[in-house]
């Protein structure tokens, strides 16, 4: 619906990782750049496609309950980006405001292997609708900080992709 894209959310977490497998460090505030996606998170500029990943937190509160853990931690799911209080777009070429930022949609995170290795069951309940979040490129780079303002400029129709 019209009014929905500019229904406003927030930031709630930010984090990274330096290396392949190691744990998520979160941060309070982050430069995000058109070259390397979060700077210091060893995916951005590897992977142009996929440099930021954003997961709800209303996602991720269902899914972790779905498995049977409500209290496990969102870096569990090794997101960058924590929003809440916003519907992101479920269909690539979404395009979302994140405090100075602006992030293009390229799909969906589909979820791993690793995810059943955090827990038995994540993986199945984070590919439900959408649950694992989104991938992005970057477009606009810039600051994020703890509780910046989330806003969807641009939600395209949904795609749905089935597991293997």
């Amino acid at each position: 619906m019209p009014g929905e894209l500019h229904k406003i959310g927030r930031l709630t977490g930010i984090a990274r990782r330096a290396k392949r497998l190691e744990p998520m460090e979160e941060l309070t505030s982050a430069r995000i750049t058109l070259a390397a996606g979060v700077t210091g998170d060893h995916k951005g500029s590897r992977f142009p496609n996929r440099q930021i990943t954003i997961l709800s937190l209303e996602a991720w509160s269902r899914a972790a309950e779905d498995a049977g853990e409500p209290g496990l931690p969102w870096t569990a799911r090794r997101a960058n980006l924590l929003v809440e209080g916003v519907d992101l777009p479920r269909a690539a070429g979404g395009v979302v405001r994140v405090g100075e930022t602006v992030l293009e949609i390229t799909g969906q995170t589909v979820p791993c292997k690793r995810m059943d290795d955090a827990l038995s069951g994540l993986r199945k309940a984070l590919h439900a609708d959408w649950r694992g979040g989104v991938t992005c490129r970057v477009r606009q780079g810039g600051l994020v900080k703890l509780q910046d303002p989330v806003e969807v400029l641009v939600s395209p129709p949904q795609r749905v992709i089935r597991l293997p």
